[in-house]
């Protein structure tokens, strides 16, 4: 099984162990399965999630992969956008959606998040990832930065300017483009919440490294984020943040699911992503209680369909898994977390 090392697109590094990670066939929904790989995952000893927490995921413990007719020859798509794992990929974007305050429980297994339920049996999924604090903010911070600076509440950029660094600036320094794509955001590093934008949400408006930086990379979801993923120019590192609605903050598990649904697949289908350099990962920032447990998917196409990982995983690890992948140094708390991409065997 030949998996390539670097970028990744985002659904949160040391290096895990192998017995981190399960990979279990789907059973009845699966997609036909794509060119049998070389090879399987390793089953997992680790820590997994209660059986009613992974009622819409497969058992783990077992693997398979058979060949079937019908696999487009073009490679991983929305329709089959995992299991290719003889698809000569080179990670080299990644791109994480945020979702907002549900708990592992709320969004696994439930019937009114069937989209997400779908794409946790297709792709990969942490079963024991946690938030690491409450309110929202600070886990933006976190994830972003290796630290939550002390912030403890959901004040805007004028009343927490952050000095530190980040994986925005990382990116920059190194070269390479970042993107914040904030939908219902008004006009482009609007540092004052309106409407169904947040700017507790928007975390590159609270680094000041990145002020002058803002107005171009720090742009409203639409049109911005379908033009640059039809022209191919999605940056190397894209945070996607759903309004108020469509994150659950405001709506139901069943608006937030519709929205994914209507808006990954131009994602799975942008020309990064089928030429195999592209992973996405969608997470919570915070679950409804003090465990913090919150569902988050990895999507690439060299994860075997039905992967599990039950190593305890959180915003760092998701921090430095994207940095890893992007050929970048592990900021704050992430140089003492376990790898997100490691756990998913995006790394070699």
């Amino acid at each position: 099984m030949r998996i390539a090392p670097r970028v990744v697109a985002a659904i949160c590094l040391g290096v895990l162990a192998p017995s981190a990670c399960t990979t279990a066939p789907s059973k009845g929904e699966h997609p036909p399965a794509r060119t049998p790989p070389a090879a399987t995952a390793p089953a997992s000893s680790g820590a997994a999630a209660t059986p009613s927490e992974v009622s819409a995921v497969p058992s783990s413990g077992s693997t398979s992969t058979s060949s079937a007719a019908g696999v487009p020859a073009s490679g991983p798509s929305s329709a089959e956008p995992c299991g290719w794992t003889n698809f000569p990929a080179h990670y080299s974007h990644v791109l994480w959606i945020w979702m907002e305050n549900a708990s592992y429980r709320t969004v696994m297994g439930n019937p009114q998040a069937p989209y997400e339920n779908s794409l946790a049996r297709r792709c990969g999924l942490a079963t024991d990832y946690h938030g690491v604090t409450h309110p929202s903010l600070p886990n933006y911070l976190a994830a972003t930065g290796g630290s939550t600076f002390g912030v403890a509440d959901d004040a805007g950029p004028r009343a927490h300017p952050i000095a530190g660094d980040s994986i925005f600036g990382q990116v920059m320094r190194a070269g390479l483009a970042w993107r914040s794509y904030e939908e219902s955001m008004p006009q482009p590093c609007d540092l004052n919440s309106s409407g169904r934008y947040a700017v507790k949400h928007n975390p590159a408006a609270y680094y000041t490294e990145l002020r002058s930086q803002c107005a171009a990379d720090d742009v409203p979801l639409d049109p911005n984020l379908d033009a640059d993923l039809a022209g191919g120019h999605l940056p190397a590192f894209a945070f996607v943040t759903p309004n108020l609605c469509h994150d659950m903050h405001d709506c139901s598990v069943r608006t937030g699911d519709g929205w994914l649904a209507a808006r990954l697949p131009a994602i799975l289908d942008s020309p990064q992503y089928r030429a195999g350099s592209l992973v996405v990962v969608l997470t919570f920032d915070e679950g409804e209680d003090s465990a913090n447990h919150v569902a988050t998917i990895v999507i690439a196409p060299t994860i075997p369909v039905g992967t599990t990982v039950g190593a305890r995983l959180d915003h760092y690890a998701l921090l430095r898994g994207t940095e890893e992948l992007l050929g970048l140094a592990a900021l704050g708390a992430a140089r003492r977390a376990p790898s997100l991409a490691r756990a998913f065997g995006l790394q070699p």
